[in-house]
């Protein structure tokens, strides 16, 4: 993951407007990394910005989404997730806690054999299993 010093340059640098909202958005996804549902921001958010709606979270992200800086992870149908983090890289989901863990992995060569001489733009890599923390 790339290193980000100033919120608002960064956000200015990607063509965003920096308004405190749209930092202090930005901030917690790039801190936190727990990649949050637009309800886990909107709490994690409501104390320092308490007239901050879910609909802004929504419409915030959904702009982060359009401009590259954030990416939608859907491991389940019913949950929707945001990852500050755009590097190719791999999400674990943990079936008892819930967790998600990030994880690398060499995407040149998947071994995937059907798919000779096709153009690959993006690659989602979704596991889900039993962490180490709960296994033990």
């Amino acid at each position: 993951m790339i290193e980000i010093k100033n919120m608002a340059e960064y956000l200015n640098a990607n063509n965003i407007r920096p308004s405190v909202h749209r930092i202090k958005i930005f901030e917690y996804l790039y801190t936190k990394r727990n990649h949050p549902t637009v309800e886990n921001i909107h709490k994690g958010l409501i104390n320092v910005i308490p007239a901050l709606s879910k609909t802004t979270v929504y419409n915030t992200l959904k702009q982060f989404v359009e401009k590259g800086i954030v990416q939608i992870i859907n491991i389940e149908d019913n949950e929707t997730r945001y990852d500050a983090d755009t590097s190719t890289h791999g999400h674990f989901k943990c079936v008892k806690c819930g967790m998600l863990h990030d994880f690398s992995f060499d995407n040149t060569n998947l071994g995937i054999k059907d798919i000779e001489n096709f153009d690959i733009h993006q690659t989602h890599l979704y596991i889900k299993g039993i962490c180490k923390k709960c296994k033990n």
